[in-house]
């Protein structure tokens, strides 16, 4: 698909007051890990150890946006983007649970100023898994004086930065920051429990519903939601076994985040597969998990296929890989209609109003050309068909708000190191400098009404 396709869309094919943007987060853009009373993350400790990160980095450096940040925030002006989402560095605002670090606000000031600066709308999301390795120390989230520490963060932040940032996201993927990080291992701390895993998922969803009330307090009017990662379940056969195997795995990946925070409690027939892995769960929690946000976040890549598994975990499945589909270099299935399907169900099955694509991106092989301009037709592809999956599922008449791109940069892309390219912008990690893709070009004149 080439830019000048009939079927991409225009930016006049969205409403005037869409958004429009793209995300990033602290650990994989940042670097500086020792720098400005910074102290150590999870994600540090976990990339020191061999064999963890599969080209054997880290996000030491990363693509060094803490001092580069003007030349990023100049890219990302240029490009007519609107607003940005982006995380703070927990690790960067304290380490102890109880004294601020100066430098670490003050750094985040110079950041959101410099966005307001230049007509850039900033979107916060306060924890996109980098937690501060004292914090894991004690327990980490499958403890509740992690809950506890998560709100005094969120009350530090939201009374810093809220007279001048208005839209707040708690919590990005909690999915993976319980399920990645604490049953497969893929994700720091890399551990290997689901009674661990299912613990930290529920601490984490009572973190974000406690702390609405601290950033409403601290911003009267402020926007808060939270940013979840869905995938469309899809049975790999039509025999009764695959069919209930992709109804428990989508009672897992998706209605386990979706229920609870839409005022449904944990769905039973989840909580009845866990057993004795099932949270523990105090007076207040169910309640305090539904408490309404402004927006919900979708973060969305791929759909899953799931064949019914006798003995495979809790669930009794796993993933099917399906040939013949088109498929990114990550080896993701590329899928537009999955994102118009998940927005319909969000809409549809809970109510959701006011909702924000806040990722859609994807990894393929860039390398640039003799001009140093990387040709990604693909990811082009990929984008083109992803806004028509938006513009289809408002159509339908979803209230489908805003769109980030991910990402802006390329990046460390956790587990996969820097193999894994997602950005928009290409980035020579040996030189740091920055050029827009293909894609990137084609974003930015859609973005301007070029297109």
């Amino acid at each position: 698909m080439t830019s000048n396709n009939d079927n991409a869309p225009k930016r006049s094919d969205f409403a005037g007051d869409f958004l429009w943007g793209f995300a990033t987060s602290s650990y994989q853009i940042e670097g500086a890990i020792n720098e400005g009373g910074r102290v150590k993350s999870i994600w540090d400790t976990f990339c020191e150890q061999p064999g963890k990160i599969r080209d054997g980095s880290s996000g030491a450096v990363a693509c060094d946006h803490y001092h580069r940040w003007e030349e990023d925030l100049d890219l990302l002006r240029d490009t007519g983007a609107t607003v940005y989402r982006f995380s703070i560095a927990w690790p960067r605002i304290y380490g102890d649970g109880k004294t601020p670090n100066e430098e670490g606000l003050a750094f985040y000031d110079k950041l959101v100023d410099g966005m307001l600066a230049r007509g850039i709308q900033p979107w916060v999301t306060l924890y996109h898994w980098d937690l501060p390795q004292v914090l894991q120390d004690q327990g980490g989230w499958a403890v509740r004086e992690t809950v506890n520490a998560f709100l005094h963060y969120a009350d530090i932040v939201s009374k810093r930065l809220g007279n001048r940032v208005k839209h707040w996201i708690t919590h990005n993927e909690p999915w993976c920051t319980a399920m990645h990080g604490h049953w497969d291992g893929m994700h720091a701390p890399g551990m290997k429990d689901f009674a661990t895993a299912v613990q930290c998922s529920h601490n984490v969803l009572v973190s974000h519903g406690l702390a609405l009330p601290i950033i409403r307090r601290n911003v009267p009017d402020a926007q808060v939601g939270i940013a979840l990662s869905l995938h469309p379940t899809r049975a790999a056969s039509g025999s009764a076994e695959d069919l209930a195997a992709a109804h428990r795995h989508d009672g897992l990946r998706n209605r386990w985040y979706l229920d609870p925070l839409y005022g449904k409690g944990y769905p039973q027939d989840v909580l009845d597969l866990m057993g004795h892995a099932a949270p523990r769960i105090e007076p207040g929690d169910v309640e305090a998990i539904a408490r309404k946000t402004d927006f919900v976040g979708l973060n969305y890549y791929f759909p899953e296929v799931i064949a019914h598994a006798p003995g495979n975990g809790p669930l009794e499945g796993r993933v099917v890989h399906v040939e013949g589909v088109e498929r990114t270099a990550f080896n993701w299935e590329v899928s537009p209609e999955g994102l118009t399907e998940l927005l319909v169900r969000m809409n549809k099955d809970y109510g959701a109003q006011n909702i924000y694509v806040t990722e859609n991106g994807s990894s393929y092989e860039d390398v640039p050309g003799p001009d140093g301009t990387v040709q990604d037709p693909q990811r082009l592809s990929y984008l083109v068909r992803h806004l028509n999956a938006v513009r289809d599922a408002i159509a339908r008449g979803v209230p489908v708000k805003g769109y980030f791109a991910w990402s802006l940069l390329d990046n460390f892309e956790w587990a996969e190191g820097y193999i894994r390219r997602f950005g928009l912008a290409y980035v020579d990690f040996a030189t740091q400098q920055r050029s827009l893709k293909l894609s990137g070009q084609w974003y930015r004149d859609f973005l301007k009404g070029i297109r």
